[in-house]
């Protein structure tokens, strides 16, 4: 079975301190962690903070030219959406999405980190 978007959102909301929220009024929410966005869930993927920086993000896009593809307007800042359904498997969905979860949330000041973030 493939992963789909209320799956990601489950996984995403099992990371501590995540929670959903709809400032744009779309079909899918954001995930956050304090007030930081770290997945934009989409019926047809996920965009993630993919890379601590650009180079770090297209590998990505080099991996699964077909499923990865750069964010519109953040993606300068490593931030890729990602396709479900497609070549990337979903166990390395969900590790793109932990990844991008470790990247937020260790930029948050210490005081706003969530217990257990780091395991």
């Amino acid at each position: 079975m493939r992963v789909d978007v209320a799956e990601m959102q489950e996984h995403c909301l099992g990371k501590p301190g995540a929670w959903a929220d709809n400032p744009w009024d779309h079909d899918h929410p954001v995930i956050k962690v304090h007030t930081k966005i770290f997945a934009f869930l989409g019926a047809g993927g996920v965009g993630v903070k993919a890379g601590a920086d650009r180079d770090v993000a297209d590998e990505w896009l080099a991996r699964y030219p077909e499923d990865a593809a750069v964010m519109a307007y953040i993606g300068r800042s490593g931030w890729n959406d990602l396709a479900f359904g497609g070549a990337i498997p979903d166990d390395e969905l969900c590790d793109a999405v932990d990844e991008s979860y470790r990247l937020v949330v260790s930029k948050l000041p210490k005081k706003h980190r969530p217990l257990g973030w780091e395991t």
